[in-house]
């Protein structure tokens, strides 16, 4: 015997629909799996409960960038402006100094010199003398 069709509204008591979408995101999520791999399709799927709570599912074969830009192509439709860009250039900006910062703290307390030439290592050790001035200078304004 096959279910009953239930009409598509919004279930009022609180309980069964908390049960209803547990059930129906699990199953959701299930067939994005299933399609992804059943027929190699690229499937991103995000779902945002009543509570906030996100509950997501992405291709192995793709990433969630790569989803979305498809989906800004093929449907002309603008997920990223300029502004959107220029803080994502800043931020992979930043990523290279903050990289560049923590090779230069690890010369500076002597992990990975094998690999300076000699013109660096002058310039390191320029850079400790000033450093251990200023901290000397420093303890002598306290005693």
């Amino acid at each position: 015997m096959g279910r009953g069709k239930i009409e598509i509204k919004r279930i009022e008591n609180s309980s069964n629909r908390q049960v209803t979408y547990s059930k129906r995101k699990n199953g959701i999520l299930k067939k994005a799996k299933e399609i992804s791999v059943l027929c190699d399709a690229q499937v991103s799927l995000i779902i945002f409960g009543a509570s906030g709570k996100m509950h997501e599912y992405i291709s192995p074969s793709t990433t969630l960038i790569d989803v979305l830009d498809r989906y800004q192509r093929a449907s002309g439709k603008t997920l990223w402006d300029a502004k959107h860009e220029n803080l994502s250039n800043e931020i992979d900006r930043l990523k290279k100094e903050n990289d560049s910062m923590q090779i230069e703290l690890r010369h500076l307390k002597g992990e990975d010199i094998t690999s300076l030439n000699y013109k660096e290592l002058m310039a390191l050790e320029d850079a400790l003398e000033n450093g251990l001035s200023g901290v000397r200078e420093k303890k002598a304004i306290f005693f």
